[in-house]
C-alpha cells in the first residue's frame, strides 16, 4: 500500500512538472515572432542548429552532474534557465541577441532532457523491473500520461497565446515566462531520489554514484549495443524531422487559413480582440495539442496491442510519406502536421522505455543525455539546409524534402539491416 501512494505522490509531482513546462502560450506563434522581427527563414534555422550544437556539448555534461549531484537540482536550474530566456525574447531585437536566448534555451534542453526521465524511472522503483515488470509498464504509463498532461496545458496556453499575440507580439513570453517560473518551486517539491540525493549514503549503504570516466564508459557500453545505436539513431532521424517541419508548422497553417477563410474573419472579434490568423493559431495548435495528448496518454496501449517495435518501425514511415501530399494538396498540410504531432508524442515514451529498460541506475541520466545529445546532432543540419529550401523554394517543400530525405535514409537502412530488428533472446520485453 505504501508503495502505490508513494507511486501515487510521484506521478502527481511528475504531472505537475509537465505542466510548468509547457511553452504553449508562444509555440503557436514563435516563427511569426521571430518574422516579426526581420529575421529570415535561413537566420531562424540557423538560430535553431546553434542551439542544437550547444546541446549536443552540454547533453553528457549535465547528465553526469544529474547522476552525480541531485537531479531535482538540474531540473530546477533546467526550469530557471528556461522562465530567463522566455521572457529575454520580450527585450530582444537582434539577430546576436536572440542567439544568447537561444544558447541559454539550450543549457535549459540539456539540463531537463535525460534527467526528467531517469528521475521519474527511479522514482517509480524501475531499478526492480526484473523481479516485478508491472514496474517497468508502470513507467511508460506516468510518462504517457504526463506527456498528456503537458500537451492538453499547451492545449490551453495555446489559445490564450494566440490572442495574446495579436494584442502584442511580447505578450505571450511573458506569460509563457512566469508559467515557466512556477515551474521552479514545482522542481523543489518533488519527492527526492534518496540514491542520488544524499539518503543513501545517510542509512549507511554504498555510494553507487559513479564518476566521469565510470559515466562515460556506461555511456559508450550501451550506445556500442548494435540493437541500441540503431534505435538511437532511427529515433534521432524521425524526431529530426519532426523538429524541423515544426518550424514551418506557422507560415503553411497561415497561408493555409488566409486561403480558406481569411476573408470572412476580417470583422470579428471576441473580447474586442480581432480573430485573425495569428489567433486563429492558436485553436489550431490546441488542436495539434489534443491529439498529442491523446497520443501520449495511450502510449502504453499502443505497446501491448501493437508491439513497441512495429510502432517505433512504421510511425515515422508514415509521417515522413505524409510530409509529400501538401506538394500536390496544400490543404492536406494542417492534417499532416496533426499526423505528425500525434506520432511524435507516441513515440516519445515508446523509445524512452526501451532505453531506460536496458541502461543501468547510476548512469541512467547520462546516457539519456547522451542519446538527447545524438538527437540534437542530427537536428543541427537539418534545420538550416530546410532553411535555404524554404527561402528559395517555399516552406511547403522544406517539409517534403525533410519526408523525402527520412524516407530515403530509411530505405538505405533496410536494406543493409533493420534498425528495428526482432529482440534477441533474454532481452528485455518489448511486447
Amino acid at each position: 500500500m505504501s508503495r502505490v501512494r508513494g507511486g501515487r505522490s510521484v506521478a502527481i509531482a511528475y504531472y505537475l512538472y509537465r505542466m510548468a513546462d509547457s511553452v504553449g502560450f508562444i509555440w503557436p506563434v514563435f516563427t511569426l515572432f521571430l518574422l516579426w522581427n526581420g529575421l529570415t527563414y535561413v537566420q531562424i534555422g540557423t538560430l535553431s542548429a546553434m542551439s542544437a550544437v550547444l546541446v549536443v556539448s552540454l547533453e553528457v555534461p549535465t547528465g553526469y552532474v544529474a547522476d552525480r549531484y541531485g537531479r531535482r537540482l538540474v531540473l530546477g536550474a533546467g526550469m530557471l534557465a528556461m522562465a530567463a530566456s522566455t521572457a529575454g525574447f520580450v527585450v530582444a531585437d537582434a539577430f546576436l541577441e536572440f542567439a544568447v536566448l537561444y544558447a541559454l534555451w539550450a543549457l535549459s534542453m540539456a539540463l531537463q532532457s535525460g534527467t526528467a526521465d531517469a528521475w521519474l524511472y527511479d522514482a517509480l522503483g524501475g531499478d526492480r523491473a526484473e523481479n516485478e515488470p508491472s514496474e517497468s509498464r508502470r513507467f511508460t504509463r506516468v510518462r504517457g500520461r504526463g506527456g498528456a498532461v503537458h500537451q492538453w496545458t499547451s492545449a490551453v496556453t495555446m489559445i490564450g497565446g494566440g490572442f495574446l499575440y495579436v494584442v502584442h507580439p511580447t505578450a505571450p513570453f511573458v506569460a509563457s515566462a512566469l508559467l515557466n517560473a512556477v515551474g521552479v518551486l514545482v522542481v523543489l517539491a518533488m519527492p527526492r531520489n534518496s540514491r542520488f540525493e544524499g539518503a543513501a549514503a545517510n542509512s549507511g549503504k554504498t555510494d553507487e554514484r559513479l564518476g566521469v570516466f565510470e559515466s562515460l564508459s556506461v555511456l559508450a557500453a550501451r550506445l556500442a549495443a548494435p540493437s541500441i545505436r540503431a534505435v538511437v539513431a532511427y529515433a534521432a532521424l524521425f524526431f529530426g524531422i519532426a523538429h524541423a517541419a515544426d518550424t514551418y508548422v506557422q507560415p503553411i497553417t497561415v497561408d493555409v487559413l488566409r486561403a480558406q477563410v481569411g476573408g470572412a474573419l476580417e470583422d470579428v472579434a471576441v473580447a474586442g480582440i480581432a480573430i485573425r490568423s495569428a489567433a486563429l493559431l492558436g485553436f489550431v495548435y490546441a488542436g495539434f495539442a489534443a491529439v498529442a495528448a491523446v497520443g501520449s496518454y495511450y502510449a502504453e496501449a499502443v505497446r501491448r496491442r501493437v508491439g513497441l517495435r512495429h510502432a517505433l518501425r512504421w510511425l515515422p514511415v508514415c509521417v515522413a510519406a505524409s510530409f509529400l501530399l501538401p506538394l500536390a494538396v496544400p490543404l492536406l498540410s494542417v492534417p499532416v502536421f496533426v499526423g505528425m504531432k500525434g506520432s511524435e508524442a507516441l513515440s516519445k515514451p515508446l523509445v524512452a522505455q526501451f532505453l531506460n529498460d536496458r541502461i543501468p541506475d547510476a548512469g541512467r541520466a547520462t546516457v539519456l543525455s547522451g542519446v538527447s545529445m545524438g538527437n540534437a546532432l542530427v537536428r543541427a543540419p537539418l534545420l538550416p539546409l530546410a532553411g535555404v529550401v524554404a527561402d528559395r523554394a517555399a516552406p511547403t517543400g522544406a517539409v517534403a524534402a525533410l519526408g523525402g530525405g527520412f524516407l530515403a535514409v530509411a530505405a538505405a537502412g533496410y536494406l543493409l539491416a533493420s534498425p528495428l530488428a526482432d529482440a534477441v533472446p533474454g532481452a528485455p520485453s518489448d511486447g
